[in-house]
């Protein structure tokens, strides 16, 4: 256990941290999942709109720095890849 106050401080601001980022993860994972979803029912529309609000989320967390930049272009391009084998099948 840490002793010093700057390192208890740092404890608490890892903890604060790990909440919130895993509160961005989550909620990133869950419109990766709703946008799996719509692909699934084979409807190019709501799959669209579903990819829209999922590339979103994933912008917008890892302009945070929830995650890397190459993790964001890499999980965008592999939705936007699924969404037009979906629109030219």
């Amino acid at each position: 256990m840490a002793h010093t106050i700057s390192a208890l401080k740092r404890i608490r601001q890892s903890e604060k941290r790990n909440l919130r980022n895993k509160s961005y993860k989550s909620k990133m994972k869950t419109m990766v999942k709703k946008f799996a979803a719509a692909a699934q029912t084979g409807d190019a529309q709501t799959a669209e709109a579903a990819f829209k609000s999922a590339t979103a989320t994933i912008a917008s967390i890892g302009s945070k720095g929830v995650i890397h930049k190459n993790q964001v272009a890499r999980r965008q391009s592999r939705l936007a890849k699924k969404l037009n084998a979906l629109k030219t099948a």
